[in-house]
């Protein structure tokens, strides 16, 4: 558990940091980006013409993926950073996606109606949320019986972290605190949910070593003047992004995919 607030996370994905992170990882800013998104749902089952709702939906990539490569008929995603929302909606504009809602919101409390969607959606931001019991209850909420929850998040690994790394990542990252594999299974299972995958997807490490790789070889000019030319801040944060990888290879830290019925 960290000091991390919600204002802390607003400001990461409000300023440079934010941008920093679509920079290098694209509009889809989550681990595998297009081939994640896919493999996501195509196990979850997720069918032309369902409607969902992603929860911490930053700047709407997701749901644009989920109507232009599964059909879905309509999203509604909910994110509490103003930056990434006014991105979303302009992007979705732009594209001409007019079955696409962003919300400014607290994805734990959307305001959506009792199963009202047939799926909800997440990528590599629950992390972010504080109270992750009451996230899973909104998921499942707001799901109709028989629906799907399918996300993937930055989750603890196999091997355990010392109070020291710990720390060190979740300052870092932002994150107030991350569940487990199991942990996550568990608290979907107590909201009534038969979970049918949770496991790691082995993503991450070689993931941020691409990542690195990108910095270093070709997108350095473009990092620096986000981060305003301050050559030690980026040092600084390729430093970080060096002890995650390390954190990966040690499977310490994993990406973990999750997919849930309701019943």
């Amino acid at each position: 558990m960290s000091h991390v607030k919600l204002d802390d996370v607003r400001n990461v994905y409000n300023g440079a940091e934010g941008n920093l992170w679509e920079l290098i990882m694209g509009q889809q800013i989550h681990i595998g980006g297009f081939k994640s998104s896919m493999d996501l749902s195509k196990r979850a089952g997720i069918s032309a013409g369902e409607e969902g709702a992603d929860l911490c939906c930053c700047n709407g990539a997701g749901m644009r993926f989920l109507v232009r490569f599964c059909a879905v008929g309509k999203m509604i995603g909910f994110d509490a950073a103003e930056t990434v929302i006014e991105r979303g909606r302009e992007r979705c504009q732009r594209e001409g996606l007019k079955n696409i809602e962003l919300v400014l919101a607290d994805a734990c409390n959307c305001g959506l109606a009792d199963a009202s969607v047939d799926f909800v959606w997440g990528e590599d931001a629950w992390c972010y949320v504080v109270d992750k019991l009451k996230l899973i209850k909104e998921a499942v909420r707001i799901t109709k019986p028989g629906g799907t929850i399918a996300f993937t998040d930055w989750v603890t690994g196999d091997e355990s972290m010392s109070k020291e790394e710990s720390a060190r990542f979740l300052a870092f990252m932002k994150f107030p605190n991350v569940q487990s594999i199991s942990g996550y299974r568990k608290l979907l299972e107590n909201q009534g949910c038969e979970v049918i995958e949770a496991l790691d997807t082995e993503r991450f490490a070689p993931y941020i070593s691409l990542y690195l790789a990108m910095i270093d070889q070709q997108l350095t000019y473009d990092a620096l003047q986000i981060l305003n030319y301050e050559v030690e801040k980026l040092e600084s944060m390729a430093e970080e992004m060096q002890f995650l990888q390390t954190l990966a290879e040690q499977r310490k830290i994993a990406q973990g995919r999750f997919i849930a019925r309701k019943h």
